[in-house]
């Protein structure tokens, strides 16, 4: 696996000059870890050897009691809390990276436990509670070794330890950067299980584990914290997404903060080079990845082939299923085992991939949905649940189409398109075949020989919306039809549901919703996401693929030209308003990012923020960079007058030459 040099390496052995090695004897050290300033590298003491936890030399300059440290299985975990000692100065960010089993959480929670009982408050987030426990653990355990009372929540599990003057509490990832990047909005949350809502924290040190199972855009926000320090996996799938390791970690070295690297390779879970740990990363594929750069750099849309990965295909190769794989990883915040075992056995799912030179380039997930029977969808609309059917599941019964569950589709659930070949179309070259694939034979899963089908009707998407994304998909034809209304409490965005028809009757369920879905959004963005990105949301609108007429009657056109071009004010009639900037985002169409012959971005976002989610002009002016409230209201009069001027009827644009 090593020796071939397309993937990384499995676990590592320490030698006795403290550099880290792979078991095939090739470094594999992170060049961070020689850098200046980084903890770790040094000789290893015994496992269970104690005899040093009280020497000055591991413990810094000595801010953590020596109880701390006597709680510390090995010398790497000492070198770890001593760069947590640092987490007392202002400005400063530490980040811990080892593999499996090295005691990375254990340590952050003696740091933790330390700092509250210094009378810090202390927030600890995660991908989930359970990947935490350990932090908490060990954070108890010290408040109790040094004698500090400590109120639990609860006794099993507690999510909060209370000493009064500091405390130790974990929060979701969504609530953490709430509190520390918009502390004012979260103050507003309901009280939760404790009496206290999460607006009452006020953090002095955040805490974030397995920090590379969250996105990269909540790690973003994480970095208003002035203290803060980021444990993460390095082979696993906790720590396989490039999200952590490439895009926050240069946003982290730009910001504000020193920052300090720590890393862990003495194991405490195994004892070194355990052969049982080798087995446990090839069994559930812990270290795939994708091929090296070198390998993809020559892929581009006429020198790949497509080719149907089926289980057979994958497990007769394993260089072929650890690419394949791996780029799923690699490409998405949060795997886990059970994900390898749906890709190859999973009843109604199938691998779809791009290959440059036998390697893996570009892949997809691809899951059959829908075609169900009227007794299902019936079931389905009076509110059971069915597995396996997440699109047609949601049209059902959250969006009261019945018939949702009638046409046969496949959604995309992942896709990924290897790091040294983005932005080359690849990604919709791939779901260009793809769509080539459906219409003409269908999809079958991989245990079955027969050609499947005679026709697929719909090709669809769920994902955490961006402002990137939603133009990638309405650029390879998807349409908006749904979006939650509220934030996924992993990924911290809201999910967008997208449909492509590939048949007339996949065609017509698309339109459908996409129409639906066009009336509705201005009520919902006013209500539900009054807080929604502005450019998520007019992007949503112009990836509808369907036009919806402002059809003012000459009174409206009145009340708006008065607005635009005379003394008029939106306030007294806003819907008029709102149905032309409607027919204005779903004429765009394109979901093209860029500004429109018509607005520009700042006069998009200016529509989206007074007329559909009614902020108050001076948060406005504000956010976009206007003079003052006048110079914004005046502005979105402009807005109008364009408007009127590209949409307006003969009466409408006879009323404005009366102000001319």
């Amino acid at each position: 696996i090593e020796r071939d040099g397309l993937l990384h390496p499995a676990p590592r052995l320490t030698d006795q000059d403290g550099s880290a090695r792979s078991f095939g004897g090739f470094s594999s050290a992170d060049p961070r870890s020689a850098a200046d300033g980084a903890i770790g590298g040094e000789n290893r003491a015994p496992r269970g050897d104690r005899s040093d936890r009280g020497d000055r030399d591991d413990r810094g300059n000595g801010r953590f009691p020596t109880t701390v440290y006597e709680r510390c299985l090995t010398a790497d975990q000492r070198r770890c809390v001593q760069a947590f000692e640092r987490l007392g100065e202002a400005g400063t960010a530490v980040v811990v990276e080892a593999d499996r089993g090295r005691g990375k959480s254990s340590a952050a929670g003696l740091a933790a436990g330390a700092l509250a009982a210094s009378g810090e408050s202390v927030l600890v987030t995660a991908p989930s509670y359970r990947a935490s426990e350990e932090v908490l653990a060990r954070a108890a355990a010290v408040l109790d070794d040094l004698g500090v009372s400590v109120t639990r929540e609860r006794e099993s599990n507690p999510r909060v330890l209370d000493t009064g003057s500091g405390s130790v509490r974990f929060v979701p990832p969504t609530t953490a950067a709430g509190l520390v990047a918009d502390p004012e909005a979260t103050r507003r949350g309901p009280p939760g299980e404790d009496g206290t809502s999460d607006g009452d924290i006020d953090p002095d040190v955040v805490f974030v584990d397995e920090a590379a199972g969250i996105p990269v855009s909540l790690l973003d926000r994480l970095l208003a914290a002035d203290r803060l320090a980021f444990t993460t996996t390095v082979h696993g799938y906790e720590g396989a997404s490039r999200g952590f390791s490439i895009r926050f970690r240069e946003r982290l070295a730009a910001s504000d903060h020193e920052v300090l690297d720590a890393r862990l390779d003495e194991p405490i879970r195994y004892a070194a080079g355990d052969p049982i740990e080798v087995w446990l990363f090839r069994a559930l594929l812990l270290n795939a990845g994708p091929a090296v750069d070198s390998l993809a750099v020559g892929a581009t849309p006429e020198t790949v082939r497509y080719e149907r990965l089926t289980t057979s295909d994958l497990l007769d190769d394993e260089h072929l299923l650890r690419e394949a794989f791996g780029l799923l990883v690699a490409a998405h915040y949060r795997t886990e085992p059970n994900d390898l075992a749906r890709m190859l056995c999973g009843p109604n799912l199938s691998v779809r991939a791009l290959l440059y030179r036998g390697h893996v380039v570009s892949v997809c997930l691809l899951a059959e949905e829908g075609g169900l029977p009227i007794e299902c969808r019936r079931a389905i609309y009076e509110g059971e649940r069915i597995k396996g059917h997440m699109l047609p599941d949601m049209l059902t019964s959250q969006l009261c189409d019945e018939q949702a569950g009638e046409p046969r589709g496949a959604r995309v659930v992942r896709i990924a398109t290897h790091g040294a070949v983005r932005s080359r179309g690849l990604g919709s070259h791939l779901l260009g075949e793809v769509r080539a694939e459906l219409k003409n034979r269908g999809v079958t899963d991989d245990t079955d020989d027969s050609e499947g089908p005679e026709e697929w009707d719909w090709l669809g998407v769920g994902y955490g919306a961006t402002p990137e994304l939603i133009g990638f998909w309405r650029t390879n034809g998807f349409r908006t039809v749904h979006v939650s209304t509220t934030r996924n409490e992993t990924s911290g965005e809201h999910s967008f549901l997208m449909l492509l028809g590939l048949s007339d009757r996949g065609e017509a369920l698309a339109k459908r919703h996409a129409r639906r879905f066009a009336r509705r959004f201005p009520a919902v963005l006013t209500d539900a996401l009054s807080t929604l990105d502005s450019d998520v949301a007019r992007r949503a609108l112009a990836s509808t693929g369907v036009a919806v007429d402002a059809d003012l009657s000459a009174y409206e056109w009145r009340v708006v030209c008065k607005a635009a071009y005379g003394p008029g004010l939106y306030d007294g009639d806003p819907n008029p308003f709102r149905r032309l900037a409607l027919a204005y985002f779903t004429d765009r169409g394109s979901g093209d990012p860029e500004p429109s012959e018509v607005l520009s971005v700042r006069e998009e976002r200016l529509l989206v923020y007074r007329v559909f989610q009614a902020r108050p002009p001076g948060a406005i002016a504000e956010a976009l960079g206007y003079e003052s409230e006048r110079q914004c209201l005046r502005a979105l009069g402009d807005a109008y007058a364009a408007l009127t001027d590209r949409y307006g009827s003969d009466f409408a644009h006879r009323e404005r030459e009366r102000y001319e």
